[in-house]
């Protein structure tokens, strides 16, 4: 089975001058603006590392959520922040980090336990495979039994 999904992306105008717009499948995204302004000088809009942080950000959430309904738990709540990191490179950028803060109350549940869940949701979530980069998890908070 594959699922496929989709965006698209448009861009008038070249460089620093040029403005873009972005939209997804599901509508979540519909002509949002992007371009050097949204990125590099926090003008209203997206850009793409706020994209892929937020991608991130739930699929994270979501593979540490069945990875705890399958231990057996079905209370508690997740809330996960992903930093995208972009650094200048040479003549371009790159992205070298990926960085998960992650606060959680889970009824129950041990921290050692929690942890090992959350490292194990880390490892195989498809977006943290997808990125070749340093993914990081920093466990904010943390309430169990």
């Amino acid at each position: 089975m594959a699922i496929i999904n989709w965006a698209t992306a448009k861009y008038e105008g070249l460089g620093k001058d040029g403005k873009g717009q972005v939209s997804t499948q599901s509508g979540a995204l519909k002509d949002q603006p992007y371009g050097f302004n949204t990125r590099f000088d926090n003008q209203p809009g997206t850009n793409p590392e706020e994209q892929i942080a937020a991608a991130h950000a739930s699929c994270f959430t979501m593979a540490l959520s069945f990875g705890l309904a399958k231990l057996g738990f079905s209370k508690g709540s997740l809330a996960s922040k992903v930093e995208i990191t972009l650094v200048k490179e040479g003549d371009g950028f790159a992205i070298t980090k990926s960085e998960i803060k992650l606060a959680a109350k889970v009824p129950g549940m041990s921290g050692a336990d929690f942890e090992k869940a959350a490292v194990e949701a880390k490892l195989t979530c498809p977006i943290s495979k997808l990125l070749n980069c340093d993914v990081t998890l920093d466990i904010t908070s943390f309430e169990g039994s």
